[in-house]
C-alpha cells in the first residue's frame, strides 16, 4: 500500500513531458479509437488512427515498443495525444542528418523512377541522382530494376528547410567494395580453399568475384594441360572452387589455382605409361624446341632431335599443331611432371622389327643374309625408276 511518503517520490518518477518532445513507450491497446502507449506518464496516451503512420505500414501490436511525439497535453489528469507518424518523420531527418555528419552509409527502398533519377523512402522522401546510380548490377542497366529494391546510400546534401536529401547510390557502392575487399585481404590465406563466380575471361586468365573483391586466375593455372585460352575449360558466370596461391595484401592482388583442386595426372602417371612403350596422341602446341603432344590429360614432350631421322631445322617440317602422331615413351619424370617421346626411336623399333619378321620368315634352306636384304631393298628402290625409263621410251618409240 502506498503512503503519502511514497507520493513525492512516485511524482519525481513521473516525466515532465512537452509538446513535441519525441519518447519511447509500449503499445498497450489496440482498437478502432485509435492506440493506447504507456510513456511512463500519469496515464497512457493516445494515438489517433491518422497519427498511426503511413499508408501501407504494418500496423502496431500489443507489447511493441515504439517512438511517439507529444502533440499536446489536456486537461488536469494530463491526458496526452501523441503521433507516431510525427515521430517517426523526425527521427528519420535526424537519422539522414546524423549519416550526414558522420559519413555512414545508409540502407532505403527505391519506390520510384523519376525523370533523372530515383526516389527512395528514408521515412521522407530521397532523391538519387541518375549520375550516382552505380548501373554495374542493373539487369540491361536500366533505373527501373531498382524500383522495389533495398540499396546502400550515402548522403551528400541535406537541406532540412527545403524538406530535400540528395543521395549517391554510387559513393555507397564503391565504399561497401572498398570495406569488403579490405576484409577479404585480411581474411584471406595462402592455400585456402575458396569460392568465386567467374566475372571475365581474357586472354592470359579469369578474374574470378571472390564476394569482395576479384582475383587473378592466370592461364598456367587453370588446367594441368596446355589450354590456347581460358574458354576451352571455365565458362563467364560459373561458380568455382579455387586454391589461394598467393595475397599481395599492399597492392590488393589475389593469385588463384584451379588445377591444384583438381586430380593431378601426375601422380599415378608410372602406372599408365612404360617407358618403351609406344603411344599416340595429338599434336596441341609447337615451340622452337619441339612439340607438345596431349596424351589424355596430360601433355608429353618430343624434342626437335626425335622427331625424325634425318635432321630437322624447324618442327613445323615434320609435325604441326592438330597432326595425330605416334611415339614411343623415353622418359617419365613425375616430379617435374615431364614425359618424353621419340618418333625417330619409334619408326627404328618398327623397321627393326620389319627386318627381323623377314628374316624370320625364311626357312633354313633359303635363308638370307642381311646383304642379301640390303640388296634386294636397293633393286626394289632402283626397279620403279627403271620401268618409268622403259614407259618412256616405249612411249616414244
Amino acid at each position: 500500500m502506498k503512503t503519502s511518503e511514497d507520493q513525492p517520490q512516485l511524482e519525481q518518477q513521473i516525466p515532465d513531458l512537452s509538446p513535441r518532445q519525441i519518447v519511447q513507450g509500449i503499445v498497450v491497446r489496440v482498437d478502432t479509437e485509435g492506440v493506447l502507449v504507456d510513456v511512463g506518464a500519469k496515464s497512457e496516451g493516445l494515438i489517433p488512427p491518422t497519427e498511426l503512420g503511413k499508408q501501407g505500414e504494418p500496423e502496431v501490436s500489443v507489447g511493441e515498443r515504439i517512438d511517439v511525439m507529444v502533440m499536446r497535453v489536456e486537461g488536469d489528469e494530463g491526458n496526452l495525444i501523441l503521433s507516431k507518424r510525427r515521430a517517426d518523420f523526425e527521427v528519420a531527418w535526424r537519422r539522414v542528418h546524423d549519416a550526414k555528419e558522420t559519413g555512414a552509409l545508409l540502407h532505403a527502398m527505391v519506390v520510384d523512377k523519376v525523370k533523372g533519377g530515383l526516389v527512395v523512402d528514408l521515412g521522407m522522401r530521397g532523391f538519387v541522382p541518375g549520375s550516382h546510380v552505380d548501373l554495374t548490377q542493373a539487369k540491361g542497366r536500366r533505373f527501373e530494376w531498382f524500383v522495389g529494391q533495398s540499396i546502400p546510400l550515402k548522403v551528400i546534401e541535406v537541406d532540412r528547410p527545403k524538406g530535400r536529401v540528395i543521395l549517391s547510390h554510387r559513393q555507397a557502392v564503391e565504399e561497401e567494395r572498398h570495406k569488403r575487399k579490405a576484409d577479404l585481404l585480411e581474411s584471406l590465406q595462402e592455400g585456402q580453399i575458396v569460392e568465386g563466380l567467374v566475372k571475365r575471361l581474357t586472354d592470359f586468365g579469369a578474374f574470378v568475384d571472390l564476394g569482395g573483391t576479384d582475383g587473378l586466375l592466370p592461364i598456367s593455372e587453370i588446367a594441368w594441360t596446355y589450354i590456347k585460352h581460358p574458354s576451352e575449360v571455365i565458362r563467364r558466370n560459373q561458380q568455382l572452387r579455387l586454391l589461394v596461391l598467393r595475397v599481395d595484401r599492399e597492392s590488393g592482388r589475389i593469385s588463384l589455382g584451379l588445377k591444384q583442386i583438381l586430380d593431378d595426372p601426375w601422380h599415378k602417371v608410372r602406372e599408365r605409361y612404360r617407358v618403351g612403350e609406344p603411344v599416340k596422341g595429338k599434336v596441341v602446341r609447337t615451340v622452337p624446341s619441339g612439340a607438345f603432344v596431349r596424351l589424355e590429360d596430360l601433355d608429353a614432350f618430343i624434342p626437335i632431335s626425335e622427331l625424325a631421322e634425318r635432321r630437322v631445322s624447324k618442327v613445323d617440317e615434320v609435325v604441326k599443331p592438330g597432326d595425330t602422331v605416334e611415339a614411343v615413351v623415353m622418359e617419365i619424370r613425375p616430379d617435374e611432371r615431364r614425359m618424353t617421346l621419340s618418333i625417330r626411336k619409334l619408326e627404328r623399333d618398327v623397321e627393326r622389327k620389319r627386318v627381323k619378321e623377314v628374316l624370320k620368315s625364311q626357312d633354313d634352306g633359303g635363308r638370307v643374309t642381311i646383304g642379301d636384304l640390303a640388296g634386294e631393298l636397293l633393286r626394289q628402290a632402283v626397279t620403279p625408276a627403271a620401268g618409268d625409263g622403259e614407259s618412256e621410251k616405249g612411249e616414244g618409240d
